[in-house]
């Protein structure tokens, strides 16, 4: 149970760091080049971020917190169990009902990168949040166990 547990806060932080490294680096580096060039950059990341890595944690951290839940005994159950919900409605749900279509709009075209960049920032800042919370929620299980 141990070693899920930190597996779990570990997939936890790995998507807390990548949504802030968005929010704070990547999209402000891009915001201050060419529109052009910043939407042809973000489309090259948006196809190069598919990668087994991501989906590892993307898909484990809310995956790996609800297997925690329900093989842990006592309050950590309902710690890990929190913390899968906040990832999944905090990252999974906004990523797919916003991000991803916000980034299919900006890679046919149909999105331009001036009307793309503060809106898509500011969910995956709420993504980066949600993510950090489910992180404190896993550790708090984690002291639980």
């Amino acid at each position: 149970m141990l070693a899920l547990a930190l597996i779990t806060l570990l997939l936890h932080g790995a998507l807390t760091g990548l949504f802030y490294t968005f929010s704070m680096s990547v999209m402000p580096g891009l915001n201050a080049i060419d529109p052009a060039q910043a939407e042809a950059a973000m489309r090259s990341i948006n196809r190069k971020i598919l990668n087994p890595w991501l989906y590892l944690a993307f898909l484990g951290s809310p995956l790996a917190a609800l297997v925690a839940g329900i093989l842990a005994n006592g309050p950590a159950a309902l710690w890990f169990f929190a913390a899968a919900a906040v990832s999944f409605v905090g990252s999974f749900l906004v990523t797919v009902v916003i991000n991803v279509p916000m980034n299919n709009a900006l890679d046919a075209g149909s999105m331009s990168f001036k009307d793309y960049s503060p809106r898509w920032t500011a969910f995956n800042t709420l993504r980066a949040v949600a993510s950090a919370a489910g992180l404190v929620l896993v550790g708090v299980g984690l002291v639980q166990l």
